[in-house]
């Protein structure tokens, strides 16, 4: 395998795995540098991705791997250590060299970060050991299985009351857990009241589990509620370890006062603030979906091949100049 590439993408999800496809399938030559750490690694499936209705994230994420084979993009399990940016062809200012764990080094003219996010949870104990079971936090990516459950929703963040109300319309048995009294006000506890949520003044301390299902939430009174699900919001980190040497940086994302996640900024097309580093995904988008995901990574790829358009008129041009 040779070590000096068009593209290297790093992150092998559905928005890596789109940018490779695209570029691939433009005779691109294309690395991904995949960690194996999917972000939605625990769920059972895949959900709104029209066509992959249901299926599990290991076999979209095989069949992605084996769509993009096809194409030339070759696939490689590592994690990245470190980045500088120099050039790395005749012709063209701009370019990469990428460290992996094993530590070797690889370089392309153009960059697609699609590393992704990883949550971080409330600190409950037996939360963790449920999340994308049944502890789940997105309404549109798993209500469906858990509808008419008994549902609990931790209310603790600016969008915690309206996350009851969504999960309210999947299910008549849905009970409010208030975290933080401050984000649950008159005008929330007269809606949830309206609806016919059940609203706890209580912490929650415990998720418990019964022969491997989630089975209740314990509170700190020591009384239980009894539940099938749980709802949460987690902290969504862009995953950009390695990246430092680029400039390529998260900045914090909020909702009024409260911090909910950190995201690298990009552009329409996922250009980002260092020129030939693009960003598709959880790691610039962290509420997206995984259809949106991959949206975002064949947008991404795109732009990419139309910048090594242009680089490569620009040097054919610069080479008839001197010719003459």
């Amino acid at each position: 395998m040779s070590n000096t590439h068009d593209v290297i993408v790093i992150g092998g999800g559905a928005a890596g795995l789109a940018a490779a496809l695209i570029l691939g399938r433009s005779r691109r030559s294309v690395l991904v540098v995949d960690a194996g750490e999917p972000r939605n690694a625990r769920a059972e499936g895949v959900h709104n991705y029209l066509g992959q209705e249901g299926t599990s994230p290991t076999d979209l994420l095989r069949t992605g791997r084996e769509e993009v084979a096809r194409y030339g993009v070759t696939v490689m399990a590592g994690r990245l250590v470190a980045a500088t940016a120099g050039p790395v062809t005749d012709g063209d200012p701009v370019g990469f060299t990428v460290t992996l764990d094993s530590g070797e080094q690889a370089s392309a003219r153009r960059m697609v970060v699609a590393s992704g996010a990883v949550d971080v949870l409330p600190d409950v104990p037996g939360l963790a050991e449920q999340w994308g079971r049944g502890v789940v936090h997105c309404p549109f990516c798993h209500g469906w299985e858990i509808r008419d459950r008994r549902i609990g929703v931790l209310v603790g963040t600016p969008f915690g009351a309206h996350h009851a109300l969504m999960f309210r319309a999947l299910s008549d048995d849905v009970t409010a857990f208030v975290v933080d009294p401050a984000f649950a006000d008159d005008t929330a506890r007269a809606g949830f009241a309206a609806r016919g949520i059940r609203i706890v003044d209580a912490r929650v301390t415990r998720v418990l589990t019964s022969d491997g299902r989630l089975s209740g939430a314990e509170l700190d009174d020591g009384s239980v509620v009894e539940l099938d699900a749980l709802a949460t919001a987690s902290t969504a980190e862009a995953r950009v370890e390695g990246l430092e040497g680029l400039g390529l940086v998260a900045v914090d994302q909020f909702m009024g006062d409260h911090r909910i996640a950190s995201a690298v900024p990009v552009g329409p097309t996922g250009a980002t603030d260092v020129p030939g580093v693009w960003a598709a995904g959880n790691v610039a988008s962290p509420m997206v979906t995984v259809i949106a995901s991959a949206a975002a990574g064949t947008m991404a790829g795109a732009a990419v091949h139309g910048d090594l358009v242009q680089a490569d008129l620009a040097a054919a041009l610069a080479s008839v100049d001197t010719a003459r």
